[in-house]
C-alpha cells in the first residue's frame, strides 16, 4: 500500500498536475548522484538518496518540479583517479561513473529539455561533490543562448560554514542515517581490516555518525535551497525564452567543448 504524499516527480505527474505546478512555479530540480564505494557501512547510492530527498523535500516545501534522477556521474577521471586508487586500491569499486564528456554533453541536452517543457530556473543539485565546476561552467554556456537562472550546487556547498563535507564519514554517513536508516550499518565499521576490500572509501569518523546531525544537515541544506530559489526571481515569462532546437543545443555543446582546458574533471591536482 502507497503512503499518501505530495507527488512532485516530474514523471509521476499527469499533465493536468503538471501544468498546475508549472504555473504556480515554473522551476525545476535535477537530483544528481552516483552508485559508488561509501565504505562498509553504507550503500552505494548514497550521493544519489541525498541528492534525490532534498530536491524533492525541496519542491514540496518551496515550489516546483523534480525531474528524473540523474544517477550515473563522473568519476576516475583527472582528480578522482589518484583519490579513488588510494581509498579503494586495486579492488573493483562496484561504480556507476561516465566519462566527463558525457555527463557534460547530456546536462545541455537536459537543460534544452527543461526549458522547451516551459521551466524558466534551474536547480542543480549534486551529491556526488566535487565536479560542480564543470556543471556551472555547461550551465554559463547554456545560458548565452537562453537567460534562465541555472544553479548548480553540491550538497556541503549548501551547508559551508555549519558543517564539513566528507566522504563516507560522519557528515555523509549521518545523512543517510536521518535519510534511509535501513541503508546504514555501523556495526560493520571494522569490516575493512577483515575484508578484501580494505577501506573500501570508508572515512574515519564514519563511527561518529548520528540521525540527529543527519537531520540536522538535512534541514540547514533545505534552508538553503529556499534562499537560492528565491534568489531566482523574477522569472523570465513563458514568451521570453523560444523553444530549442536541437541543432542550438549542439553549438551550446560546442562551446562546453572548446574550454576543456577548464574543466576540473580532467585535472589531476
Amino acid at each position: 500500500m502507497t503512503t499518501q504524499t505530495e507527488t512532485v516527480r516530474w514523471e509521476d505527474l499527469l499533465p493536468r498536475e503538471f501544468e498546475q505546478r508549472l504555473e504556480r512555479l515554473p522551476l525545476v530540480y535535477l537530483p544528481m548522484g552516483l552508485c559508488e564505494p561509501h565504505g562498509h557501512v553504507a550503500a552505494f547510492g548514497l550521493d544519489t538518496h541525498k541528492a534525490a530527498y532534498m530536491c524533492e523535500e525541496s519542491a514540496r516545501r518551496f515550489g516546483g518540479i523534480v525531474a528524473p534522477t540523474q544517477t550515473y556521474h563522473i568519476h576516475e577521471t583527472g582528480y578522482h583517479r589518484p583519490w579513488l586508487r588510494e581509498v579503494v586500491g586495486d579492488v573493483n569499486p562496484r561504480m556507476g561513473s561516465l566519462p566527463p564528456d558525457v555527463v557534460l554533453r547530456l546536462l545541455v541536452f537536459q537543460l534544452r529539455a527543461f526549458v522547451n517543457a516551459g521551466f524558466r530556473a534551474v536547480v542543480v543539485v549534486t551529491g556526488h561533490n566535487g565536479n560542480q565546476r564543470d556543471l556551472r561552467l555547461v550551465a554559463e554556456e547554456f545560458r548565452r543562448a537562453r537567460p534562465v537562472p541555472i544553479v548548480a550546487v553540491s550538497d556541503p556547498e549548501l551547508v559551508a560554514g555549519r558543517f564539513e563535507g566528507d566522504h563516507a564519514g560522519r557528515y555523509e554517513i549521518s545523512q543517510l542515517m536521518y535519510l534511509r536508516p535501513e541503508l546504514v550499518r555501523l556495526d560493520r565499521l571494522d569490516d575493512r581490516r577483515g575484508s578484501t576490500l580494505g577501506r573500501f572509501a570508508q572515512g574515519e569518523d564514519a563511527h561518529l555518525a548520528t540521525e540527529s546531525e543527519g537531520r540536522a544537515i538535512v534541514e540547514s541544506s533545505l534552508a538553503a535551497l529556499k534562499s537560492i530559489v528565491e534568489d531566482c526571481h523574477p522569472l523570465p515569462g513563458i514568451e521570453d525564452v523560444p523553444f530549442m532546437p536541437f541543432a542550438e543545443a549542439e553549438q551550446v555543446w560546442r562551446r562546453v567543448a572548446a574550454r576543456t582546458d577548464e574543466w576540473c574533471t580532467l585535472r589531476e591536482e
